[in-house]
């Protein structure tokens, strides 16, 4: 983006929030979040799959699945589910992080280090022009996340409810 107020911003290139957003929305990680719902679900059931890798072996160790077999399931989807969990929880912190610098009024930044920490009032337009950022491109991602945290945590009660009953 340049404007004048722009190229008057004394905060460094890569902390300026709209370009720490834009990094975000380019990276391969964090990209997840903004794809359409089936590759979105794809890729969160990939990770899910994959935990299983290490998660079943270890609840195999405590249920022999010959058996204990819904116990096993269980504990293995479970312990699948927390790697699950802390994938959901790293795309969460980094956009809620990039949604906060965008709505704050005031950016702090290093020119150079940890030592020199400053803080520049973003003018009025690239004030609007953040938040207006975060109400159509980044709020409906953190509602997408939220609600995929309440679909694990509704699973996890599932499980514990099977759990109980077996």
């Amino acid at each position: 983006m340049k404007d004048s107020s722009v190229s008057i911003c004394p905060v460094p290139f890569e902390q300026q929030p709209i370009n720490e957003y834009q990094q975000l929305t380019d990276s391969w990680f964090f990209s997840w979040a903004q794809q359409n719902l089936p590759s979105y679900i794809r890729k969160l059931a990939c990770i899910w799959g994959g935990s299983w890798v290490i998660s079943g072996p270890l609840a195999a160790a405590s249920f022999a699945p010959q058996k204990h077999l819904v116990q096993f399931i269980v504990a293995s989807a479970g312990g699948a589910g927390v790697f699950l969990g802390l994938t959901l929880l790293r795309l969460y912190l980094g956009w809620s992080y990039v949604r906060d610098r965008l709505l704050s009024e005031s950016i702090v930044y290093e020119e150079s280090g940890w030592y020199d920490g400053q803080t520049w009032t973003k003018p009025p337009e690239i004030l609007t022009r953040d938040r207006l950022i975060v109400s159509y491109q980044i709020q409906p991602i953190l509602q997408r996340l939220y609600r995929t945290f309440a679909m694990l945590v509704l699973f996890v009660l599932i499980g514990i409810l099977i759990w109980n009953f077996f």
